[in-house]
C-alpha cells in the first residue's frame, strides 16, 4: 500500500465513512474538515510515521500531503 492510499485510509477513519468516499485530491476542507479536524488529522499522522508536520495551505489534500510526506523519508 502506498503513502496516498495509506493516507486515504486514515482520513476515512477520521470521518468514519467508507475510503471510497475520500477523494484524495479533493481539498480536506471541501470533505467537511474544519482547521480542528485538519490539525487532529495532522496529529494522528505525526504519530502513525513519527514526524512533525507543519501546518500548511499547501498541505490541503491528501494527495499533497502524501508527496510531502514521501519527500522526508
Amino acid at each position: 500500500m502506498n503513502m496516498k492510499e495509506q493516507l486515504t485510509e486514515i482520513v476515512a477513519q477520521y470521518r468514519n465513512v467508507p475510503v471510497e468516499d475520500v477523494d484524495p485530491d479533493m481539498p480536506l476542507r471541501d470533505m467537511g474538515l474544519d482547521s480542528l479536524d485538519i490539525a487532529e488529522l495532522l496529529q494522528i499522522v505525526e504519530d502513525e510515521y513519527h514526524i512533525v508536520v507543519e501546518p500548511s495551505p499547501e498541505l490541503d489534500t491528501v494527495s499533497r500531503l502524501a508527496d510531502y510526506l514521501e519527500k522526508l523519508a
